[in-house]
């Protein structure tokens, strides 16, 4: 299973069109009020669509009050496509070629029927295709304005945009999916700069060129096409950080990609009582409604409930979701409060490993019998899927404790108040859920706002 599989992160408001939570269902409840549920009921405010010629005034007429559709594309700066033009003779409906509106190469249709040996391995032959074809690298799509850093040659999370004219150096934030999106091991339009540990996930789960891949340490200033560069730590996931660029005429700009401020953040010699003049922010819980509890208080819980379950019941399986990358700090907190290995899978414990980290290297499982603790997919954390797997392991456990550790499941009732969080539980399986509020992606919004 590769990091399309598994993957990933959460990502920055300003990262279009691929969210965190790309495991196929849904985080929230709908009943309940939430982050989520906040943010696919949102309305908009059309107003700023208008010309400024179309602004209420103080007159009112009865043409005024006609709502008039924008130009989206000439509001966006994008070029708008006029088909070919056509006869007026026949004024029949034409189905446009959405491959052409798009740019893309339209694929040829198969020049042999399916056989039953080649079906068996479609899905591997189509993934493939994916991430070698234009769709995933070089789908000729404009960079937004607020992915390139101007006065500089440098884009930062923009891979899905193929090459970007007047760019010489692309900077990737964090090895999460929405961040990384367009990376291939095809890639081939120019320099990546990155964390170490996040240049080690490019070769190992997307297999770049190592050629196009320069890491950089954290807290090192570097000169890249004559701006200073330094990335710190992000608080996010392993080896994501946010990026200091000082130009030559002493114009700072500082791009959090997706972070958790802290207040060791907030001291870091480049940002204390330093001026940055453009902050590209990472904004998902900016709202004060979000009170998250701290990380140690999140921790401290998990384990105290984990303890709880294994004395009502000694023989339950402890299973915790994850990305590809990210929530490394909840499992390995059940793992030294109980003294157990930590069992993924090989993909996930090669990742794993490729960090460096001893105090998990050393606390991996191969054998799922060998201990009572599993990492699994986000995905994997639906109560059948669940019961399918406690099946594997039936001989050993009875009953699952699953802690699925994300900011999506934000309720406002529960809040900073970690005893409040309702299990949901299943009286036909032997299964017992809890979700639980981020211990890394979520901002605290006083956090956010002190930032």
């Amino acid at each position: 299973m590769d990091a399309f599989d598994e993957d990933d992160g959460f990502g920055s408001r300003f990262n279009d069109g691929v969210g965190e939570e790309e495991e196929g269902f849904s985080f929230y409840d709908e009943e309940e009020e939430g982050f989520a549920s906040d943010f696919y009921k949102a309305g908009s405010d059309w107003s700023c669509l208008l010309e400024e010629d179309e602004e209420e005034t103080d007159k009112v007429t009865p043409e005024s009050k006609k709502m008039k559709q924008a130009d989206l594309f000439q509001v966006w700066g994008l070029q708008k496509f006029t088909p070919p033009e056509t006869t007026k003779k026949k004024k029949t409906t034409k189905q446009t070629d959405l491959f052409q509106v798009w740019g893309l190469q339209k694929p040829s249709p198969s020049t042999s029927p399916a056989s039953s040996s080649s079906s068996k391995n479609a899905g591997t032959a189509s993934r493939k295709r994916f991430r070698d074809s234009p769709l995933a690298n070089d789908t000729p799509r404009q960079c937004p304005f607020y992915k390139k850093l101007p006065g500089t040659p440098f884009t930062v999370d923009a891979f899905r945009y193929g090459c970007v004219q007047g760019c010489s150096a692309y900077f990737l934030t964090h090895f999460h999916a929405d961040h990384y999106i367009g990376l291939t091991k095809t890639w081939s339009h120019g320099p990546i700069y990155c964390s170490s540990l996040t240049s080690r996930l490019l070769t190992l789960s997307l297999s770049v060129n190592p050629s196009f891949i320069h890491p950089l340490e954290l807290d090192v200033e570097y000169t890249i096409n004559g701006v200073k560069v330094t990335l710190i730590e992000a608080n996010h996931c392993p080896g994501a950080a946010l990026i200091h660029f000082r130009l030559l005429d002493g114009t700072c700009y500082l791009h959090t990609g997706d972070f958790r401020a802290s207040k060791q953040m907030q001291t870091h010699p480049l940002l204390f009582n330093r001026r940055v003049h453009v902050l590209y922010l990472d904004t998902t819980y900016c709202n004060p409604r979000y009170k998250f509890p701290s990380k140690e208080d999140v921790l401290s819980y998990v384990v105290r409930i984990s303890k709880e379950f294994l004395r009502k019941q000694p023989r339950t399986l402890i299973v915790v979701g994850s990305y590809s990358i990210g929530k490394e700090c909840v499992y390995l907190a059940i793992a030294k409060a109980l003294g157990v290995k930590i069992f993924a899978n090989a993909s996930r414990r090669r990742i794993l490993q490729s960090f460096g980290w001893d105090e998990i290297s050393k606390n991996l499982c191969t054998d799922g019998k060998a201990t009572c603790l599993h990492v699994l997919p986000m995905s994997a954390l639906k109560v059948e899927r669940l019961d399918e797997h406690l099946k594997v392991y039936k001989e050993q456990y009875g009953a699952v404790l699953a802690f699925r550790p994300t900011g999506w499941t934000y309720s406002e009732k529960v809040g900073e108040h970690l005893d409040l969080i309702k299990p949901t539980s299943r009286e036909k399986l032997p299964f017992m859920g809890f979700r639980i509020v981020s211990t890394q992606a979520s901002q605290n919004f006083v956090s956010l706002f002190n930032f």
